[in-house]
């Protein structure tokens, strides 16, 4: 008895330096590696994920193409969504934005079916509805309209079933359109800079998202705060994501994506940070969430 009790005693001592030992990512959780996804045996219906956070700058966009373009690598169907008048997700994407049936189009009724504005990209499996400038009106000619809110989810109702996944890439406000996007979708993705002003908003942005929830779309959740612009040289940085994890607990992905100058120069070649530069460390972090996202069941 005594014998085995000493090897129970030291197996235990073994297990408990080896956790000790284990290295620590950014959030200061253990770092986890998630697994290559198995190919799936069919597609659809999509679940829709919001990409919201009324502070812009925040990688809301780099966010939506990446991650859009990573999980399309790992053989989903992706259908990304440009909800921001400024279009910088169809720029950033390399699709034509004008002379052609777009998202502000499908929300007021001139066109009825999506799949004349759902346009393919440079990234098999990632398909995109542009936006252009004209959408910064689609408030103002929504306000009087039976059942304003649900109008965005009355359109991915058309299309859902041929896709895995729908990305909505929100403008920097909590305006109508936000909250079309918040109605339409199953799950919230926060992009939050590493920095203070951008951490004082999400506290706003959680109560309006609990609002929708009440009030609109009961099925929404928050599926989780991606951090941003990580530099972990700066004490700033790291003190924001402790206050971050802090708060959120397991709500905080454990990917991190550190800031880098290849996002800008993707952005200007109009193409993914995963294609653009494959072997760089921040598309592998596009990579990782991905798999977090998957390995959540956030994504089929």
């Amino acid at each position: 008895m005594t014998v085995q009790r000493n090897k129970s005693a030291e197996l235990e001592g073994i297990e408990l330096r080896q956790t000790e030992t284990r290295p620590n990512g950014p959030t200061g959780r253990p770092l986890r590696s998630f697994d290559e996804p198995a190919p799936l045996k069919g597609h659809g219906p999509a679940r829709i994920i919001a990409l919201c956070n009324q502070k812009g700058g925040v990688g809301k966009t780099t966010t939506t193409i990446s991650v859009g373009a990573a999980l399309a690598d790992y053989g989903r169907r992706v259908l990304a969504i440009d909800f921001d008048p400024q279009g910088a997700l169809s720029a950033g994407l390399g699709v034509q934005t004008h002379d052609v049936p777009n998202i502000y189009d499908l929300l007021l009724g001139s066109i009825k079916d999506p799949h004349e504005a759902i346009q393919s990209t440079s990234t098999p499996g990632l398909d995109v509805i542009p936006a252009n400038i004209d959408l910064s009106a689609a408030e103002v000619h929504l306000v009087n309209e039976v059942a304003r809110e649900q109008i965005l989810a009355s359109v991915l109702r058309k299309v859902k079933d041929e896709y895995d996944v729908i990305l909505i890439d929100c403008q920097p406000s909590l305006g109508l359109l936000t909250v079309n996007a918040l109605t339409a979708s199953h799950g919230v993705l926060i992009p939050l800079e590493c920095e203070f002003f951008a951490l004082r908003g999400v506290a706003l942005l959680i109560e309006t998202i609990e609002k929708v929830k009440d009030r609109l779309n009961p099925a929404i959740g928050l599926d989780g705060i991606l951090a941003t612009m990580y530099d972990s040289r700066t004490l700033h940085s790291r003190e924001v994501l402790e206050r971050v994890v802090e708060t959120f607990g397991e709500k905080v992905f454990e990917t991190v994506i550190g800031r880098t100058v290849k996002f800008p120069d993707a952005s200007v070649a109009a193409a993914p940070i995963t294609s653009f530069a494959p072997e760089h460390p921040a598309a592998e972090a596009y990579r990782q969430l991905a798999r977090e996202l998957i390995s959540r069941g956030a994504v089929a």
